[in-house]
């Protein structure tokens, strides 16, 4: 996948998760305990994954592939 496609489809998987935590905050999702459960440990962990990954994710390749080849040379 080319780098491009691949932060267009982590920005709208963040997009996309981000939209229950605005209705846990501004709506009556709160209010349901199931869904309430889903918001806090399914969709609000994946936005902060993703989040992360936009951020520095060029970084953590590097990194990981820096330790990949460290590692093969031994």
């Amino acid at each position: 996948m080319k780098p491009s496609t691949e932060r267009k489809v982590i920005r709208w998987v963040h997009i996309l998760f981000s939209i229950p935590v605005v209705g846990y905050l501004y709506g009556p999702v709160a209010t349901i305990p199931q869904a309430a459960f889903v918001t806090r440990w399914v969709f609000f962990p994946i936005i902060v994954l993703s989040g992360i990954w936009l951020w520095k994710g060029q970084w953590l390749k590097k990194y990981f592939q820096k330790k990949k080849s460290e590692h093969a040379k031994e």
